[in-house]
């Protein structure tokens, strides 16, 4: 492992299908902070989600590792419906006892020189209309509101859209 003295924040590699388990626990621990009345239990498996997304061919799990242990995950992939030079940001964590360090800011640094690489120009996602810090990181990294996908009334998430040429 890369000593951490020597770099300059997180080291940010690719997530291990085995690591699911500890992906999911940090997905909760974040998505916690924004439900004020619980986490809602959809019967999503978790463990299972995140372990297919590791696996998937057409999608990438990045991870920030930093203090010996996984402290952020971003999960992006191209959309089924959507143009070839778009990515989706299908997830993105940061555990919630890292945040304001700069962990969320080197992840997705790492996933838009990721998308260059790829030749996407843009990325979409959607946040959770009452996480408030989220839709703060988003902007100051330059996502604005998506044209193509306003929201609609009683919408539960805004739509995002990112221009990976432009920034």
């Amino acid at each position: 492992m890369i000593d951490e003295h020597l770099s300059a924040g997180p080291v940010i590699r690719t997530v291990l299908s085995a690591e699911a388990e500890t992906v999911a626990a940090l997905h909760a621990r974040a998505r916690a902070t924004y439900y004020p009345d619980g986490l809602p239990d959809d019967g999503t498996d978790w463990v299972a989600a995140w372990r297919g997304a590791a696996l998937r061919a057409d999608g990438q799990v990045l991870g920030a590792v930093a203090g010996g242990g996984l402290v952020g995950i971003a999960s992006f992939r191209v959309p089924a419906d959507g143009p070839a030079d778009t990515v989706k940001l299908f997830q993105f964590h940061v555990d919630p006892g890292h945040w304001r360090s700069g962990i969320g800011t080197a992840l997705h640094t790492a996933c838009v020189e990721q998308w260059r690489a790829d030749g996407r120009r843009t990325a979409v996602l959607d946040v959770h209309a009452g996480n408030r810090r989220a839709r703060a990181f988003y902007g100051r990294q330059g996502w604005v509101p998506d044209p193509d996908r306003p929201p609609g009334d009683g919408d539960h998430h805004l739509f995002l859209r990112f221009d990976v040429d432009g920034e």
